[in-house]
């Protein structure tokens, strides 16, 4: 190559690291804060695969939870036997045991016992993610879940409305909640409200409808949302079903799509740093 030529391909590659989204020369890293491995009975994808998968896309740390609890097991022995080298796995006890266990839990005093027992495995950080609508939050269990959490600092991982969200924080002022899907289609005003008013209150953007217009582009009240309050959402997968590991990959893509037409320092808020303030200092693999 001459010289002629090669200073014409410095500046073709200038001049297109200069055309990119804010961010998108360097990878963002991702931690995935909705990660199921579901064992019923068996996962879809194996351990390997799923370690691939991550390590594919970006996505160097997980908040673990699974039903039942056995997959978030495995997790945290692979990351005990090194053989998940650089994933950060955050374990969450799922008050679960088996899928019905979605539509009774709130109402079955053994799931407590579920609960205080996982919780003696010694590394768990959260309770969730568990499903509660409406004035079912009330129920006594799932009080005696809020304020277990409570007092040993734990999070709490709520799929839930609106309602059921206030009642939770009724029963305890000081809980900590990832709200799942930020409300689904929760109004970015309200939740800007909801904000203001809980301070321990945090934003998952898995299923999350609204963020972006038809053709890809963040909405103005998104990028106004993300804006003012860039520490208090983080991004999921939620693997509930076999589907969304198939469409895995395209799940990040999206993210990382509407992420780089974010300040970088909100992006970087977002896909990893939120995470690392909440759960961290990550802890070194």
């Amino acid at each position: 190559m001459n010289r002629r030529t090669a200073l014409h391909l410095v500046v073709a590659v200038t001049g297109l690291l200069a055309a990119m989204p804010a961010g998108a020369a360097q990878q963002l890293e991702i931690f995935d804060a909705h990660l199921h491995y579901n064992q019923e009975p068996d996962p879809f994808y194996s351990l390997d695969a799923v370690l691939q998968t991550f390590r594919r896309n970006g996505v160097t740390g997980i908040l673990a939870t699974s039903r039942p609890n056995k997959g978030t097991h495995q997790l945290m022995d692979a990351k005990a036997q090194r053989s998940a080298p650089g994933l950060w796995v955050v374990p969450f006890i799922r008050p679960y045991r088996q899928r019905a266990d979605i539509q009774t839990w709130f109402n079955d005093p053994s799931i407590y016992d579920l609960v205080q027992e996982e919780y003696r495995r010694g590394y768990y950080v959260g309770v969730g993610e568990f499903h509660i609508y409406g004035k079912s939050a009330a129920a006594d269990v799932v009080k005696k879940v809020v304020n277990f959490a409570v007092e040993r600092n734990l999070y709490l991982h709520a799929h839930c409305d609106e309602e059921a969200l206030l009642i939770l924080f009724a029963h305890n002022p000081k809980a900590k909640i990832i709200w799942a899907h930020t409300g689904f289609t929760t109004a970015p005003a309200r939740i800007s409200e909801l904000f203001d008013r809980h301070a321990g209150l945090w934003g998952e953007l898995s299923y999350r409808s609204g963020i972006t217009n038809g053709e890809g582009s963040l909405t103005g009240e998104w990028r106004a949302l993300f804006a003012k309050y860039s520490d208090r959402f983080l991004l999921g997968s939620d693997t509930w079903i076999n589907e969304r590991w198939l469409s895995y990959d395209a799940i990040m893509r999206g993210y990382r799509s509407w992420l780089a037409q974010l300040p970088q320092d909100q992006a970087r808020q977002i896909a990893s740093g939120n995470a690392e303030r909440l759960f961290g200092p990550r802890k070194a693999e």
